[in-house]
């Protein structure tokens, strides 16, 4: 069980330091204490887990970032095989069904069945038309070609910086060709239909970006991973860090919050451990961070002339995404409120996302929401009612522009004055009339309501401006070179959502990388 660094102090000798206890951080030292190296894992919040951590509030239960992830139901994907690994099988999942997706533009509905072969019939339903269905078939297979070439593009992300520049253009040629290109122009190439495209790219806001400025790599491999379905873990989304943490108990490893690294420390090019933010010195030859690689090269390593060359080889790709997510709370079981396991995606009636996105950035008071994500962590978990019975939860999520609440940027949470509860006020109430457009029969059912900002991601995750998945998911992201497992130090790497893509299969890969470079071993072949 995670001790707190301000109870007790961490006893070595450590093989390795793990900055970070999200899905990267942990996984790693997962995979590592698997290969019987002992690791320190050092998280600044008071509870562990990253965005697969959960909060309660009078008998509620949220997850704050896991709503569903795809391939983990198949025994033999990857994925699934990497999630036995690390957990010794312990994390069991639960397939949320037929559906997983509904794409809802004004009162237009359109759902997104599992299986190839289901979800090309289902939309071939919504459009009969001989081109939209040949526009469908060529979609399904783009997304399936970029994906499987985004293999090599992403090995290259294991090799040191020098080499990394020189052969990322051939490892991963094809790759590179579909990470130049937008989202938008790949579905221009396939089709005229603004409806279509409009579905099609409705997931978009897993990745946080409109289709003209997203990476369509990003895109495919985020529709790709979904296409067999979604799952959510059995228990809720904690259960996945308490299914971790044994692996990494059992090789003497140990997991520690409240506890903030303030810098990492070297002698002579090499790491040799972390300086606590209280001045106390923790060392290993070994340090990963998972913080994200803004933080790590501006923060952590902000002595190192190695590190300010890599922020400067990062200028234009810019932070992602911030977002509003407004957590919910009702009386009563799923069944009896009528909650879906299925994910809603509310879009005005419109179908130009670029157009709303721009509009609710430029104008927020003015304008609609460009999207609104509906997900029910109370249905989707068969063990729901066995925590919090006679208790339904939903999150409701939209995008937001960080710059919108800079005014409070320098106050506490939970201390942030009048103005800001009313601006939260506001936006809270426009989501909810949004949703209530689509499930009316929740009008006067809503025991609890909390809305949380970019602010409080960057108070809770340490994002700098609220960002929820990392470097954004641009072309140029994808094409920089100096994006990378290793670090400017010997015996430095970094891992987590910014060496690979975001979401839970972007950061268990960049762990299967990162770890896989510290013990030599290609740990993807051999799991």
């Amino acid at each position: 069980m995670a001790l707190s660094y301000r109870k007790t102090r961490p006893e070595g000798p450590f093989d390795a330091i793990v900055v970070g206890s999200g899905m990267s951080g942990s996984a790693v030292a997962a995979l590592l204490a698997k290969a019987g190296k002992r690791c320190l894992v050092l998280e600044r919040h008071h509870t562990p887990g990253g965005f697969t951590h959960v909060f309660k509030r009078n008998g509620y239960e949220w997850d704050v970032g896991v709503h569903y992830i795809g391939e983990v139901h198949r025994p033999g994907s990857m994925l699934r095989r990497i999630f036995d690994h690390i957990t010794d099988s312990r994390l069991q999942w639960a397939d949320m069904g037929p559906v997983y997706d509904r794409i809802v533009l004004g009162d237009r509905r359109y759902d997104f069945h599992s299986g190839r072969e289901a979800f090309i019939n289902g939309m071939y339903e919504h459009f009969p038309r001989q081109n939209d269905r040949k526009a469908i078939d060529a979609y399904v297979k783009l997304i399936g070609d970029a994906s499987r070439s985004a293999q090599g593009l992403f090995m290259s992300r294991a090799l040191p910086f020098p080499l990394r520049t020189l052969t990322s253009p051939f490892l991963g040629a094809k790759a590179r060709r579909f990470a130049g290109m937008t989202t938008g122009k790949a579905m221009d190439s396939l089709t005229g239909n603004r409806e279509l495209k409009a579905v099609l790219t409705g997931q978009f806001g897993d990745y946080g970006l409109p289709p003209s400025q997203s990476s369509f790599l990003m895109h495919a491999i985020l529709a790709k991973h979904y296409l067999n379905g979604g799952a959510y873990p059995v228990g809720g989304s904690a259960s996945i860090f308490q299914s971790i943490e044994p692996v990494i108990e059992a090789a003497g490893g140990r997991v520690f919050v409240r506890a903030e690294v303030d810098s990492i420390l070297s002698r002579g090019g090499r790491t040799t451990g972390v300086l606590m933010s209280d001045g106390t010195e923790l060392n290993a030859p070994v340090v990963v961070s998972s913080a994200g690689i803004p933080i790590t090269y501006g923060r952590l390593l902000r002595s190192s002339r190695k590190s300010k060359y890599a922020l400067e080889r990062l200028k234009g790709i810019d932070p992602s995404s911030g977002h509003l997510c407004l957590y919910l709370g009702l009386k009563g079981t799923p069944e009896e409120l009528g909650l879906p396991k299925t994910n809603l995606w509310l879009y005005p009636g419109d179908p130009d996302h670029d157009r709303n996105v721009k509009a609710w950035l430029d104008d927020p008071e003015g304008s609609p929401l460009p999207l609104l994500y509906a997900s029910f962590p109370s249905s989707k978990d068969p063990l729901s009612q066995t925590r919090h019975p006679g208790r339904s939860t939903i999150e409701l999520i939209t995008l937001a522009d960080h710059k919108r609440f800079e005014e409070w940027r320098d106050t506490g949470w939970m201390k942030r004055g009048i103005e800001y509860e009313k601006v939260k006020e506001a936006y809270s109430a426009r989501m909810l009339e949004r949703f209530f457009e689509e499930m009316p029969g929740l009008r006067g059912r809503i025991d609890h309501a909390e809305l949380s900002t970019p602010l409080s991601t960057r108070h809770f995750v340490n994002h700098p401006h609220g960002e929820i998945y990392g470097l954004s998911h641009t072309p140029e992201r994808f094409l920089n070179g100096s994006i990378g497992v290793h670090g400017p130090l010997r015996g430095m790497y970094l891992t987590g959502q910014d060496i690979v893509t975001c979401g839970i299969g972007g950061a268990l890969s960049a762990a299967m990388a990162t770890a896989s470079v510290i013990l030599g071993k290609n740990l993807f072949k051999s799991i």
